[in-house]
């Protein structure tokens, strides 16, 4: 079960790397230098990584009983810049206190 969280807290440390590289490496280069294919590219796994960290977003609140308002939190740490960072540190502590 805690393998579950360990998941979920990897996909959303990607998926917030991948929206950082997307919003601040990619989108400047098609807007300033003409390279639409950076944000193809970088868009498509970002795309990926958004579904994956929702999938296991829903799974996590489920498996571990998590309510509505963790799911929205997690929900919101995905649309933020720098959100899945933020909220790490409380499900880290989460994750730490699921029994093995």
């Amino acid at each position: 079960m805690k393998k579950m969280f360990t998941w979920f807290r990897k996909i959303a440390f990607a998926e917030g790397v991948s929206f950082l590289v997307l919003l601040f490496v990619a989108m400047p280069l098609k807007y300033f230098a003409d390279k639409p294919m950076a944000v193809t590219i970088v868009g498509g796994l970002h795309g990926f990584l958004f579904v994956a960290f929702g999938v296991l977003a829903l799974q996590v609140k489920s498996a571990y009983k998590k309510d509505l308002r963790w799911l929205l939190k997690a929900g919101l740490a995905s649309i933020l810049p720098f959100g899945t960072f933020v909220m790490d540190k409380q499900w880290k502590k989460e994750e730490a206190a699921v029994s093995l």
